[in-house]
């Protein structure tokens, strides 16, 4: 840079000018956070990708889901375990995995034929272990059928129990002048469950829960479905059944074990039975969505 020398003033200014451009440029201070300034020339790096964060809801939702599949009932909370009707007479006892169980134990109270006012029981010992084979899971548990001689019948697998449905005509063992049915709740000993009455109650609470969800979507059905209508019709009379079905097991009052297992199986019939309304929905849409599109050609060809 150059000054012209015949000019005091301008001799000043260019002073100054020249001591301006040699002062050292301030020092740059990062904030907390900050990003390092790039120098002069060097491109912007492009800005990560932030990752997608779940909400609340959905992490809820999925640990929600999880914890109900870990908790399901399985035949590995009745392998060897010894069951009883009602948690009071009896004795049923299986054992294995899989498609194929063994009955290994099964003693059957009932009453005389002879005389219906005395109890006798069936002790059924065969040569070879009775087998029970899977039925799959037509009402959302699930379900084998015992090929017990004279008296073959289903069970559903619950948590610690095994739930057989009432048998139309009871089971007659001649031999023994002895006449019974396995229908009813088989589980622990109903004076064994007295400790545990909180663990039995969330277990409830639970179910309570599960039921509560599948009632609500199917009620959300029930308008223009009649099989969601009557399934709606079908539950205001659980209660009373429940109740009916669970009063003589042993110290009911006490622990509570005969309704949370019913409220168990109840919730997974409905879920099953959810399940299929749903199919049925779904395959009724696709059906008139073709439909559409056969009547749709029709139209165009009458137009021409």
């Amino acid at each position: 840079m150059t000054c012209p020398k015949n000019q005091r003033f301008s001799l000043l200014v260019c002073a100054l000018l020249l001591g301006a451009t040699s002062l050292p440029s301030p020092a740059q201070i990062a904030l907390p956070g900050a990003s390092p300034v790039s120098p002069a020339g060097t491109p912007a790096a492009s800005p990560k990708p932030k990752k997608a964060r779940a909400t609340k809801d959905t992490k809820e939702r999925s640990a929600r889901a999880k914890a109900d599949k870990s908790s399901a009932p399985g035949v590995a909370t009745i392998d060897g375990r010894p069951l009883m009707l009602n948690g009071r007479s009896g004795l049923l006892q299986v054992s294995g995995s899989g498609k194929t169980l063994q009955v290994d134990k099964l003693r059957l109270p009932g009453e005389s034929v002879s005389d219906p006012t005395q109890r006798c029981i069936v002790d059924i010992v065969g040569e070879k272990p009775i087998e029970a084979s899977s039925e799959e899971t037509p009402d959302g548990l699930d379900r084998y059928e015992a090929d017990v001689p004279a008296c073959p019948f289903t069970f559903d697998v619950l948590d610690g129990a095994v739930l057989v449905p009432s048998q139309i005509t009871a089971c007659v063992f001649k031999a023994a002048d002895c006449q019974t049915s396995p229908g009813g709740l088989w589980g622990p000993d109903g004076a064994s469950l007295e400790n545990d009455a909180a663990a039995i109650g969330k277990q409830r609470t639970k179910a309570e829960n599960a039921m509560a969800r599948a009632l609500q979507a199917i009620e959300e059905r029930a308008k223009d479905n009649p099989d969601a209508s009557s399934l709606l019709t079908d539950q205001n009379a659980f209660p009373g059944q429940r109740d009916d079905a669970c009063r003589d097991y042993v110290k009911e009052s006490v622990h509570g074990f005969c309704a949370a297992s019913l409220t168990e199986a109840r919730a997974a019939l409905l879920e099953a039975r959810l399940a299929g309304l749903s199919s049925s929905g779904a395959k009724e849409t696709e059906g008139a969505k073709a439909e559409r599109k056969k009547k749709k050609p029709k139209a165009a060809a009458s137009a021409q």
